[in-house]
């Protein structure tokens, strides 16, 4: 399954772009990451990751309309495909996998009196 490994901000991103759903384009992820993670995200990262998961086969982007306030430009969305839903279902599984690995007694947190 080694053809479905993400990076960490790969995961972020990825599952980002599904909580956006219809919505996700550079800006909404940066600001919805911020927002979830407290995480500070540079927009050079964010189209790096979004480059990488694009060419990876795990999200497609296509132009939306074009508008006057972004000078005629069109706002570029993505969207999750199968392969990337795979991608997701197998870093949900690998992690799931490693939690329920870890012996109770390691989470155990003790408090000092």
């Amino acid at each position: 399954m080694k053809n479905y490994q993400l990076g960490e901000f790969e995961e972020i991103v990825i599952l980002t772009v599904g909580i956006l759903n219809n919505a996700a384009y550079s800006v909404s992820i940066k600001d919805e990451i911020e927002s979830r993670l407290s995480r500070s995200v540079s927009m050079g990262a964010l189209h790096t990751a979004l480059k990488r998961l694009e060419d990876k086969g795990y999200l497609k982007s296509y132009a939306g309309e074009t508008t006057e306030d972004r000078a005629g430009r069109p706002k570029r969305y993505f969207e999750i495909t199968a392969m990337g839903k795979k991608a997701m279902q197998y870093a949900k599984e690998t992690r799931d996998g490693l939690w329920k690995a870890i012996p109770k007694t390691v989470l155990q947190v003790k408090f000092a009196n």
